[in-house]
C-alpha cells in the first residue's frame, strides 16, 4: 500500500484560516485609522469595513480551531505533483500579469501563449513563438483596430504610434 505525499488538508485549512485573520486584522486596523466610530454626520467610514474585518478574525478564529482540532484526522489535500501541475500555470500566469505594465499585453501575451505551447504543449520554439505572435497580433487587430478597445501598450506599440 503506497502512502502518496502532499499537503494535507488540515495544513490548508489552518494556512487559508491565518491568511483570512490577517486580511481580517488589516481591515481592522486601517478602520481604525480612517475612523470606525459614530461621528457628527453618523458612521464614519471605517465602521463598515471595522466589523467586516472583526466578522473576519472571529470566524478565520473558528475554522482555525476546527482544523487544529481535526488535523489528524485530515485527508490529503493535493499531493506535490499537483500542486508541481497547478505551479507550471500559476507561475508563468502571474508573470504575465506582472510584465503587462512594462511590455504592454500583447507581448506579454504573446510570450505567455508561446512559454504554455512549449512547456506544457510540447510544441518547438519556433511554432511556439510564431502562434504567439499570431495571437498577439489577431488579439490587437481585433481590440485597437475593430473594436477601438484601448488595452495597456509597451514600448513596441508607442513605437508604431499606437
Amino acid at each position: 500500500m503506497s502512502m502518496e505525499r502532499g499537503l494535507r488538508t488540515g495544513a490548508v485549512e489552518i494556512g487559508t484560516s491565518l491568511a483570512f485573520a490577517l486580511a481580517g486584522a488589516a481591515a481592522i486596523w486601517d478602520s481604525r485609522r480612517i475612523g470606525a466610530g459614530w461621528g457628527a454626520e453618523g458612521p464614519q467610514s471605517g465602521t463598515f469595513p471595522f466589523w467586516i474585518g472583526l466578522f473576519l478574525v472571529a470566524a478565520s478564529i473558528g475554522t482555525l480551531v476546527q482544523a487544529v482540532r481535526a488535523r489528524e484526522e485530515s485527508g490529503l489535500f493535493v499531493t506535490w505533483d499537483q500542486l508541481r501541475l497547478v505551479a507550471s500555470v500559476l507561475v508563468p500566469t502571474t508573470i504575465f500579469v506582472a510584465a503587462i505594465p512594462l511590455t504592454g499585453i500583447y507581448l506579454a501575451s504573446a510570450a505567455l501563449v508561446a512559454w504554455f505551447m512549449h512547456r506544457l504543449g510540447g510544441f518547438g520554439w519556433g511554432r511556439s513563438v510564431a502562434a504567439g505572435l499570431a495571437t498577439a497580433l489577431v488579439t490587437f487587430l481585433v481590440f485597437e483596430i475593430w473594436f477601438l478597445v484601448a488595452l495597456p501598450k509597451g514600448p513596441i506599440e508607442t513605437a508604431l504610434g499606437y
